[in-house]
């Protein structure tokens, strides 16, 4: 039998999750999805969210928004819940860019546009979407951190900066509203096979070769190790765990 058992089902939750069209949110989709949930895809990209929609099937719906029109964030939740017919009950901040330059060669327009996606959109996000999930009592808010949020990598100053503010953000949500139904947690994946994998390590083998060797599993993760681990979050099976970043990397954050 592959049934899950009850306390992993998110059957009757809705989620809206972004950058949900491919790589780590897809996976993320695809696994909620089977758990029992609705779920919204948001991204930029009309066609890339109409394919994931069609591989998960009618339980999920996509809404096409630029989340870095921060006045917006009300709306959004609004259209998604009309179009899943059901209030948010989870968010999943996972929309992000990256950006692979020196610290001396990163501008302030590139760093700000960096924090903009990843930090300012999920906050404007989660404070709209907070009031509802207050008012029912109920509710998740998960983030997609990183690696780079628990250790120091060159070349990604701007993405740490952002992955790391993650953190903090994760903590104080937790302390405000856990004891009114809402918890708040985080998955810090390790490196997961996904477009962005791709063009961070693009022509930079000893870097992928240091990555490897510091991972005692001695391989890259797949989307489904992320995605299960946001199932478990979620779901009742997770109740009592709130404010907590969940490494999922292989090893990688303990490896020598």
């Amino acid at each position: 039998m592959n049934e899950q058992p009850q306390c992993f089902r998110l059957d009757g939750e809705t989620v809206l999750i972004t950058g949900g069209g491919t790589g780590l949110g897809l996976g993320m989709a695809q696994c909620l999805a089977r758990a029992g949930a609705k779920v919204v895809l948001v991204g930029r990209r009309e066609a890339e969210l109409k394919h994931a929609v069609a591989s998960i099937g009618p339980s999920a719906s996509f809404v096409a928004h630029d989340i870095t029109q921060l006045k917006r964030a009300g709306a959004l939740i609004s259209l998604a819940e009309k179009t899943a017919g059901a209030p948010v009950s989870i968010l999943v901040n996972n929309a992000g860019i990256h950006l692979k330059k020196t610290a001396a060669e990163t501008s302030p327009e590139e760093f700000q546009s960096v924090l903009t996606t990843h930090v300012c959109a999920a906050q404007a996000l989660t404070a709209a979407v907070l009031p509802g999930m207050l008012a029912r009592g109920h509710g998740n808010i998960l983030f997609t951190a990183s690696m780079a949020s628990l250790f120091g990598m060159p070349l990604v100053i701007a993405y740490s900066a952002a992955k790391s503010a993650y953190l903090g953000m994760v903590r104080s949500l937790a302390a405000e509203v856990s004891g009114r139904g809402v918890r708040v947690n985080a998955i810090a994946p390790g490196w997961i096979e996904s477009p962005m994998l791709r063009q961070a390590l693009a022509g930079d083998p000893a870097r992928s070769n240091k990555i490897l060797a510091r991972t005692p599993m001695g391989k890259f993760g797949e989307p489904d190790d992320i995605g299960n681990a946001a199932v478990f979050l979620c779901s009742p099976a997770a109740k009592f765990i709130t404010g907590v970043v969940l490494p999922v990397d292989g090893g990688a954050a303990i490896g020598f």
